[in-house]
């Protein structure tokens, strides 16, 4: 039986549908009760936990053949990530107290970077989870292709898409979280000792423009590319209502100038097969639009 956290996100409810189209069993852990109908319909047992309470993600994990970590996303977070931590003590000590056979735990490309930023909350749960004397896999994607989706709108009604990773013409490791959640799944069905990092990005890199283009082709109209100046950011960010956007601004920093990158430039990552056309086709019908 595998648990699997963040089942009901795109990751999380991708990997969960390939176990269960291997006929494996799987147990949703859940927050919300009210979800649990839906997994249990699909054949899945149900825990409720939350990612920050310990005691609950301990029995959640109690006799799992394998455990699937996705830890809640901060946009906004406290200065010294306050919120990561507390979930990284909860599931490292549930961890250690339900001794699972294995783990996989969705970290990020970047988890590595020699400065702060957004992503070094998955650098903290990496160091909080790596000695737990559990085989455990740290899975570093790309940039989510799906991030695209705030840019259906302004294409469509403006024909623009505006870009905070420039310049428009750098390519970007990106990858569809359809294939996050099946490589996920792959990797919980293999046996491996101590803690390892597997990195995964698409078939080929994404630029701004090429987002673009392809938004334009879905949408039957010429799309461009807007640089958003970096000096606006902050402003930007705060009007959205951030109150520290500055790990947020330092993330964008490192895609652009290079230092939030793959260990070895991405030649021994994995290469996911969904195209970027397939996500943007799938953003545009989500979205609603008619063409």
């Amino acid at each position: 039986m595998y648990a699997i956290t963040g089942i009901t996100g795109k990751v999380g409810g991708a990997l969960a549908r390939s176990l269960l189209a291997d006929k494996r069993q799987v147990r949703a852990v859940l927050r919300d009760q009210a979800k649990a109908p839906e997994w249990q319909a699909r054949g899945c047992e149900v825990a409720l936990a939350d990612m920050d309470d310990a005691a609950s993600l301990a029995a959640a994990f109690k006799g799992a053949a394998g455990v699937f970590i996705l830890p809640p996303s901060e946009f906004d977070p406290q200065p010294g990530f306050p919120e990561a931590r507390r979930v990284i003590e909860a599931v490292r000590a549930a961890l250690i107290e339900a001794r699972p056979a294995k783990v996989v735990c969705l970290s990020t490309i970047g988890a590595d970077a020699p400065h702060e930023n957004l992503l070094t909350q998955r650098t903290l749960m990496e160091e909080g989870l790596g000695d737990t004397g559990l085989p455990v896999t740290f899975l570093r994607p790309g940039w989510f292709m799906e991030n695209a989706a705030w840019d259906v709108a302004a294409a469509r009604d403006e024909g623009v898409l505006r870009s905070f990773l420039q310049p428009a013409d750098k390519p970007v490791p990106m990858v569809a979280t359809k294939d996050v959640g099946a490589t996920a799944a792959a990797l919980l069905l293999e046996e491996w000792h101590g803690a390892r990092i597997v990195e995964l990005e698409g078939p080929v890199r994404v630029c701004p423009n090429d987002l673009a283009r392809a938004l334009g082709a879905e949408l039957g109209r010429t799309v461009r590319v807007e640089i958003v100046p970096r000096e606006t950011w902050e402003p930007l960010f705060r009007s959205q209502g951030a109150r520290n956007p500055l790990p947020r601004i330092r993330m964008l920093d490192g895609f652009n100038e290079g230092w939030i990158a793959f260990r070895d430039g991405g030649r021994s990552a994995i290469k996911g097969t969904t195209a970027l056309e397939t996500v943007i086709a799938q953003l545009v019908e989500a979205a609603g639009i008619s063409l």
